[in-house]
Protein backbone atom coordinates (compact mmCIF):
# COMPACT_ATOMS: atom_id res chain seq x y z
CA UNK A 1 0.00 0.00 0.00
CA UNK A 2 1.43 3.34 -0.61
CA UNK A 3 2.36 5.53 2.16
CA UNK A 4 0.61 8.00 3.62
CA UNK A 5 3.63 10.70 2.64
CA UNK A 6 3.57 9.52 -0.88
CA UNK A 7 -0.36 9.50 -1.22
CA UNK A 8 -0.40 13.48 0.07
CA UNK A 9 2.08 13.88 -2.94
CA UNK A 10 0.16 12.12 -5.62
CA UNK A 11 -2.72 14.27 -4.29
CA UNK A 12 -0.88 17.64 -4.79
CA UNK A 13 0.27 16.54 -8.18
CA UNK A 14 -2.51 15.94 -9.19
CA UNK A 15 -4.62 18.88 -8.37
CA UNK A 16 -1.48 20.36 -9.65
CA UNK A 17 -2.20 18.57 -13.15
CA UNK A 18 1.12 16.74 -13.42
CA UNK A 19 1.51 13.43 -15.02
CA UNK A 20 3.34 10.53 -12.60
CA UNK A 21 3.48 8.03 -12.70
CA UNK A 22 2.82 4.87 -9.61
CA UNK A 23 5.58 2.57 -9.35
CA UNK A 24 4.43 -0.44 -6.79
CA UNK A 25 6.46 -3.26 -6.19
CA UNK A 26 3.84 -6.61 -6.60
CA UNK A 27 6.50 -9.37 -6.29
CA UNK A 28 9.89 -9.29 -4.91
CA UNK A 29 12.37 -12.40 -4.61
CA UNK A 30 15.30 -12.90 -2.26
CA UNK A 31 17.93 -11.58 -2.00
CA UNK A 32 16.45 -7.63 -2.88
CA UNK A 33 16.01 -4.84 -0.81
CA UNK A 34 12.58 -3.73 -1.45
CA UNK A 35 9.07 -5.85 -0.11
CA UNK A 36 6.07 -6.15 -1.86
CA UNK A 37 3.90 -3.16 -1.28
CA UNK A 38 6.50 -0.62 -1.96
CA UNK A 39 6.05 2.07 -3.62
CA UNK A 40 7.36 5.48 -5.68
CA UNK A 41 6.49 8.31 -7.66
CA UNK A 42 8.19 8.75 -10.73
CA UNK A 43 7.81 12.30 -12.33
CA UNK A 44 8.13 13.47 -16.08
CA UNK A 45 11.93 14.26 -15.51
CA UNK A 46 12.41 11.19 -14.10
CA UNK A 47 12.26 11.98 -10.61
CA UNK A 48 11.75 9.34 -8.41
CA UNK A 49 9.93 9.71 -4.75
CA UNK A 50 10.06 6.80 -3.36
CA UNK A 51 11.96 3.70 -2.83
CA UNK A 52 11.37 0.32 -5.01
CA UNK A 53 14.34 -1.07 -5.49
CA UNK A 54 18.71 -0.54 -5.27
CA UNK A 55 20.20 1.78 -7.83
CA UNK A 56 20.53 -0.46 -10.73
CA UNK A 57 17.36 -1.19 -10.37
CA UNK A 58 15.64 2.26 -10.17
CA UNK A 59 17.20 3.03 -13.34
CA UNK A 60 14.66 0.43 -15.01
CA UNK A 61 11.94 2.07 -13.49
CA UNK A 62 12.65 5.07 -14.31
CA UNK A 63 13.12 4.15 -18.10
CA UNK A 64 9.83 2.35 -18.52
CA UNK A 65 7.89 4.38 -15.91
CA UNK A 66 8.81 7.55 -18.87
CA UNK A 67 7.41 4.95 -21.67
CA UNK A 68 4.53 4.38 -19.69
CA UNK A 69 3.79 8.45 -19.12
CA UNK A 70 4.22 8.60 -22.57
CA UNK A 71 2.05 6.00 -24.05
CA UNK A 72 -0.57 6.55 -21.15
CA UNK A 73 -0.80 2.65 -20.56
CA UNK A 74 -0.05 0.72 -17.42
CA UNK A 75 2.52 -2.75 -17.95
CA UNK A 76 4.64 -4.65 -15.47
CA UNK A 77 8.11 -4.32 -15.60
CA UNK A 78 9.71 -7.57 -14.93
CA UNK A 79 13.58 -7.17 -13.38
CA UNK A 80 15.79 -10.24 -13.05
CA UNK A 81 19.29 -10.28 -12.85
CA UNK A 82 21.58 -11.34 -15.36
CA UNK A 83 22.27 -10.40 -19.23
CA UNK A 84 21.05 -11.41 -22.43
CA UNK A 85 17.63 -11.16 -24.13
CA UNK A 86 14.42 -10.76 -21.97
CA UNK A 87 11.04 -12.50 -23.15
CA UNK A 88 8.15 -9.99 -23.78
CA UNK A 89 4.52 -10.68 -23.33
CA UNK A 90 1.71 -8.22 -23.70
CA UNK A 91 1.05 -5.59 -20.85
CA UNK A 92 4.24 -6.75 -19.45
CA UNK A 93 8.21 -6.14 -19.77
CA UNK A 94 11.80 -8.14 -18.72
CA UNK A 95 14.76 -6.83 -18.65
CA UNK A 96 17.51 -8.53 -17.61
CA UNK A 97 19.91 -6.38 -15.49
CA UNK A 98 23.55 -7.47 -15.14
CA UNK A 99 23.92 -4.99 -12.01
CA UNK A 100 21.69 -7.22 -9.99
CA UNK A 101 23.62 -9.62 -7.54
CA UNK A 102 20.64 -11.77 -7.03
CA UNK A 103 16.96 -12.12 -7.02
CA UNK A 104 13.95 -10.55 -9.24
CA UNK A 105 11.82 -7.52 -9.30
CA UNK A 106 7.75 -6.89 -10.33
CA UNK A 107 6.72 -3.57 -10.59
CA UNK A 108 3.35 -2.41 -11.53
CA UNK A 109 3.69 1.07 -13.41
CA UNK A 110 0.73 2.63 -13.36
CA UNK A 111 0.03 6.26 -15.31
CA UNK A 112 -1.69 9.17 -14.14
CA UNK A 113 -2.52 11.48 -16.44
CA UNK A 114 -4.48 14.56 -15.79
CA UNK A 115 -7.84 14.66 -17.20
CA UNK A 116 -8.69 16.74 -20.30
CA UNK A 117 -9.88 20.04 -19.22
CA UNK A 118 -13.02 21.49 -21.02
CA UNK A 119 -13.76 25.06 -20.48
CA UNK A 120 -17.58 25.59 -19.81
CA UNK A 121 -19.12 29.38 -20.89
CA UNK A 122 -22.49 30.05 -19.82
CA UNK A 123 -25.40 30.11 -17.14
CA UNK A 124 -28.12 28.22 -19.10
CA UNK A 125 -29.66 24.66 -19.46
CA UNK A 126 -27.01 23.65 -22.40
CA UNK A 127 -24.28 24.69 -20.39
CA UNK A 128 -25.12 23.01 -17.15
CA UNK A 129 -25.91 19.85 -19.27
CA UNK A 130 -22.18 19.84 -20.57
CA UNK A 131 -20.73 20.33 -17.95
CA UNK A 132 -22.48 17.68 -16.17
CA UNK A 133 -22.29 15.15 -18.67
CA UNK A 134 -18.91 15.89 -19.32
CA UNK A 135 -17.66 14.56 -16.18
CA UNK A 136 -19.24 11.10 -16.79
CA UNK A 137 -16.39 10.88 -19.65
CA UNK A 138 -13.19 11.55 -17.58
CA UNK A 139 -13.24 15.26 -18.61
CA UNK A 140 -12.13 17.94 -16.21
CA UNK A 141 -14.96 20.12 -16.93
CA UNK A 142 -14.66 23.98 -15.65
CA UNK A 143 -17.37 25.91 -15.75
CA UNK A 144 -16.21 30.04 -16.08
CA UNK A 145 -17.49 33.28 -16.97
CA UNK A 146 -16.66 34.70 -20.52
CA UNK A 147 -14.42 37.53 -19.47
CA UNK A 148 -12.48 34.87 -17.29
CA UNK A 149 -11.89 32.44 -19.68
CA UNK A 150 -7.68 31.80 -19.67
CA UNK A 151 -6.85 29.00 -21.59
CA UNK A 152 -4.05 26.90 -21.20
CA UNK A 153 -1.64 25.09 -23.45
CA UNK A 154 -2.81 21.90 -22.69
CA UNK A 155 -6.54 22.28 -22.57
CA UNK A 156 -8.55 20.37 -25.07
CA UNK A 157 -11.84 22.48 -25.18
CA UNK A 158 -13.84 25.44 -25.13
CA UNK A 159 -17.73 25.52 -25.32
CA UNK A 160 -19.70 28.60 -25.35
CA UNK A 161 -23.29 28.21 -24.34
CA UNK A 162 -23.81 32.00 -23.30
CA UNK A 163 -26.69 32.88 -25.50
CA UNK A 164 -24.78 36.51 -26.32
CA UNK A 165 -23.05 37.10 -23.07
CA UNK A 166 -19.50 37.77 -23.10
CA UNK A 167 -19.57 35.56 -26.20
CA UNK A 168 -16.07 37.25 -28.42
CA UNK A 169 -14.41 37.68 -26.03
CA UNK A 170 -14.25 34.15 -24.65
CA UNK A 171 -14.19 32.48 -28.22
CA UNK A 172 -11.74 35.02 -29.31
CA UNK A 173 -9.25 33.67 -26.11
CA UNK A 174 -9.94 30.02 -26.74
CA UNK A 175 -9.28 30.63 -30.70
CA UNK A 176 -5.99 32.69 -30.45
CA UNK A 177 -4.95 30.05 -28.09
CA UNK A 178 -5.27 27.23 -30.77
CA UNK A 179 -7.11 24.91 -28.35
CA UNK A 180 -7.81 21.41 -30.26
CA UNK A 181 -12.15 22.27 -30.29
CA UNK A 182 -14.05 25.79 -29.90
CA UNK A 183 -17.54 25.20 -30.39
CA UNK A 184 -20.08 28.14 -30.08
CA UNK A 185 -23.97 26.41 -29.40
CA UNK A 186 -25.70 29.30 -31.90
CA UNK A 187 -28.29 29.06 -34.94
CA UNK A 188 -26.89 28.87 -38.14
CA UNK A 189 -27.86 32.35 -38.65
CA UNK A 190 -26.21 33.47 -35.61
CA UNK A 191 -23.04 31.81 -35.31
CA UNK A 192 -22.55 33.24 -38.74
CA UNK A 193 -22.92 36.73 -37.67
CA UNK A 194 -20.51 35.73 -34.68
CA UNK A 195 -17.79 34.82 -37.20
CA UNK A 196 -18.19 37.91 -38.86
CA UNK A 197 -18.05 40.02 -35.98
CA UNK A 198 -14.71 38.42 -35.07
CA UNK A 199 -13.69 38.66 -38.47
CA UNK A 200 -14.75 42.28 -38.25
CA UNK A 201 -12.47 42.64 -34.92
CA UNK A 202 -9.43 41.08 -36.63
CA UNK A 203 -9.47 37.94 -36.26
CA UNK A 204 -7.06 35.88 -38.68
CA UNK A 205 -9.47 33.52 -40.85
CA UNK A 206 -7.41 30.67 -40.22
CA UNK A 207 -8.48 31.15 -36.51
CA UNK A 208 -11.92 31.67 -37.65
CA UNK A 209 -11.87 28.13 -39.72
CA UNK A 210 -11.48 25.68 -36.28
CA UNK A 211 -14.63 27.24 -34.90
CA UNK A 212 -17.40 25.39 -35.07
CA UNK A 213 -21.33 26.93 -35.08
CA UNK A 214 -23.58 25.18 -34.42
CA UNK A 215 -21.36 23.34 -31.79
CA UNK A 216 -21.80 19.62 -31.96
CA UNK A 217 -22.74 16.30 -34.46
CA UNK A 218 -25.45 17.07 -36.37
CA UNK A 219 -27.83 14.62 -34.65
CA UNK A 220 -30.93 16.62 -34.70
CA UNK A 221 -30.62 17.34 -30.97
CA UNK A 222 -33.35 19.39 -29.14
CA UNK A 223 -33.08 19.23 -25.55
CA UNK A 224 -30.19 20.44 -23.16
CA UNK A 225 -29.48 17.20 -22.42
CA UNK A 226 -29.14 15.77 -26.66
CA UNK A 227 -27.36 19.13 -27.20
CA UNK A 228 -24.88 18.47 -25.16
CA UNK A 229 -24.88 14.92 -26.31
CA UNK A 230 -23.86 16.20 -29.39
CA UNK A 231 -21.03 18.12 -28.41
CA UNK A 232 -19.43 15.82 -26.22
CA UNK A 233 -19.74 12.96 -28.99
CA UNK A 234 -17.80 15.62 -30.96
CA UNK A 235 -15.10 16.44 -27.92
CA UNK A 236 -14.33 12.82 -27.19
CA UNK A 237 -13.62 12.60 -31.60
CA UNK A 238 -11.16 15.40 -30.76
CA UNK A 239 -9.68 13.86 -28.08
CA UNK A 240 -9.58 10.31 -29.48
CA UNK A 241 -8.44 10.85 -32.85
CA UNK A 242 -5.95 11.92 -35.23
CA UNK A 243 -8.46 13.23 -37.57
CA UNK A 244 -11.13 15.04 -36.06
CA UNK A 245 -14.23 14.46 -37.77
CA UNK A 246 -14.18 17.23 -40.29
CA UNK A 247 -12.73 19.65 -37.34
CA UNK A 248 -9.05 20.05 -38.29
CA UNK A 249 -6.33 17.31 -39.00
CA UNK A 250 -4.04 16.57 -36.37
CA UNK A 251 -0.59 15.14 -37.87
CA UNK A 252 0.11 11.95 -36.72
CA UNK A 253 3.06 12.36 -34.13
CA UNK A 254 6.18 10.62 -35.13
CA UNK A 255 7.03 7.31 -33.27
CA UNK A 256 10.17 8.29 -31.59
CA UNK A 257 7.89 11.11 -29.88
CA UNK A 258 6.56 7.97 -27.86
CA UNK A 259 9.73 7.02 -26.80
CA UNK A 260 11.92 8.76 -24.17
CA UNK A 261 15.49 9.41 -24.84
CA UNK A 262 17.56 6.39 -24.06
CA UNK A 263 21.60 5.48 -23.52
CA UNK A 264 23.33 2.76 -23.09
CA UNK A 265 25.59 2.13 -20.28
CA UNK A 266 28.88 1.49 -21.75
CA UNK A 267 30.42 -0.47 -18.67
CA UNK A 268 27.77 -2.81 -18.14
CA UNK A 269 25.59 -2.25 -21.59
CA UNK A 270 22.27 -1.79 -19.22
CA UNK A 271 19.60 0.28 -21.25
CA UNK A 272 19.09 3.44 -19.27
CA UNK A 273 16.53 6.92 -19.85
CA UNK A 274 18.89 9.83 -20.94
CA UNK A 275 17.57 12.40 -18.37
CA UNK A 276 19.38 14.78 -15.54
CA UNK A 277 18.32 12.45 -12.92
CA UNK A 278 20.33 9.62 -14.62
CA UNK A 279 23.68 9.04 -13.25
CA UNK A 280 25.97 10.81 -16.47
CA UNK A 281 29.74 12.40 -17.10
CA UNK A 282 30.30 15.09 -19.68
CA UNK A 283 32.96 14.10 -21.81
CA UNK A 284 34.65 15.77 -25.00
CA UNK A 285 31.71 17.46 -25.52
CA UNK A 286 28.86 14.77 -25.35
CA UNK A 287 27.40 13.01 -22.22
CA UNK A 288 27.84 9.68 -21.50
CA UNK A 289 25.26 7.61 -19.28
CA UNK A 290 25.54 4.96 -16.64
CA UNK A 291 23.34 2.72 -14.39
CA UNK A 292 24.98 3.57 -11.34
CA UNK A 293 27.76 5.37 -9.89
CA UNK A 294 29.90 2.31 -9.93
CA UNK A 295 29.88 1.98 -13.56
CA UNK A 296 30.27 5.70 -13.58
CA UNK A 297 33.29 5.93 -11.49
CA UNK A 298 34.61 2.69 -13.38
CA UNK A 299 34.88 4.45 -16.75
CA UNK A 300 36.04 7.42 -15.54
CA UNK A 301 38.72 6.29 -14.12
CA UNK A 302 39.72 4.76 -17.74
CA UNK A 303 38.73 7.71 -20.26
CA UNK A 304 38.89 10.56 -18.39
CA UNK A 305 42.81 11.71 -16.80
CA UNK A 306 43.29 11.71 -13.22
Amino acid sequence: MIAARLSRRADELRAARTPFVVATVVRAQRPTSVHTGDAALVLGDGTIEGFVGGTCAEQSVRLHALRALETGEALLLRILPGDGEAPAAEGAVTVQNPCLSGGSLEIFLEPMLASPRVLVVGETPIASAVARMGAELDLDMVVVAGADVEPAADDLALVVAAHGRDELSALRRGLEAGLPYVGLVASRVRGSAVVAELYAEGLAEERLADLETPAGLDIGARTPEEIALSILARIVAVRRSEQTLSVRVVAPAPAAAHEPATAIDPVCGMAVAAVAQTPHVDHEGRRVYFCCDGCRSTWTRSHVPQ
